[in-house]
């Protein structure tokens, strides 16, 4: 097992004091605690754990613990369906937009948690909060986020997508939407995951983001 994926989700950043921070840090930290646990107990049974399926066990007894459980079969229930990407289904009610996330570009909750953090960090006004978890019971496990929807919007072009990164204070590194600063390293910025709404405000709803190996 990878022992990076249970160290502690870094807490310095801007966005840390954020309530939707806090409660991802919150429920990051207890995930971790008891993949721990699990890891220690069945050690010895066990040739290999794999940590995605720990990871998965421990955040549906997690999530059944603490009422955030959302059976599959309920999630259709959110909302209207909207544009499923790579990693995430949504579903649009009001002014929220719900993703259950498939995990396939992480790999790991965990993982998928500190990207959030780091989202909520750069792009404050898109920012993530934790919802629930849904899944089958005792196999696939998946997180729910909601984001607040951003209305009269369309797909930014790329050079104003360059414009809005470079007045944040990041360098284009190359044409593919992938961009960095002295601390973060962020791609897939192209016009599907960046918005642009009638006042032409910018808006980032969904992005890569890795924090540099100095911070």
């Amino acid at each position: 097992m990878n022992d990076d994926l249970f160290k502690s989700i870094p807490q310095g950043g801007c966005g840390a004091e954020t309530p939707e921070n806090r409660r991802i840090y919150e429920v990051a930290d207890e995930l971790r605690r008891r993949c721990k646990l699990y890891e220690a107990q069945f050690r010895d049974g066990k040739d290999h754990l794999n940590h995605l399926d720990i990871e998965q066990r421990v955040a549906e007894q997690y999530a059944k613990e603490n009422g955030i459980w959302l059976p599959m079969n309920d999630v259709f229930g959110l909302g209207v369906p909207g544009p499923s990407g790579n990693e995430n289904d949504t579903y649009v009610s009001n002014d929220i937009i719900y993703k259950v996330n498939n995990l396939l570009n992480s790999g790991s909750i965990l993982k998928l948690f500190e990207k959030i953090a780091l989202h909520n960090d750069l792009f404050y006004d898109t920012a993530y909060t934790l919802y629930a978890f849904t899944g089958f019971d005792g196999r696939t496990v998946m997180p729910v986020f909601q984001q607040p929807m951003v209305k009269n919007a369309q797909p930014a072009t790329n050079i104003e997508i360059e414009t809005y990164m470079a007045a944040l204070g990041f360098v284009k590194i190359d044409d593919k939407g992938r961009f960095s600063n002295e601390k973060y390293e962020v791609w897939d910025l192209v016009p599907r995951n960046v918005l642009k709404d009638k006042e032409g405000d910018t808006f980032v709803i969904d992005a890569e983001i890795k924090k540099l190996a100095i911070y």
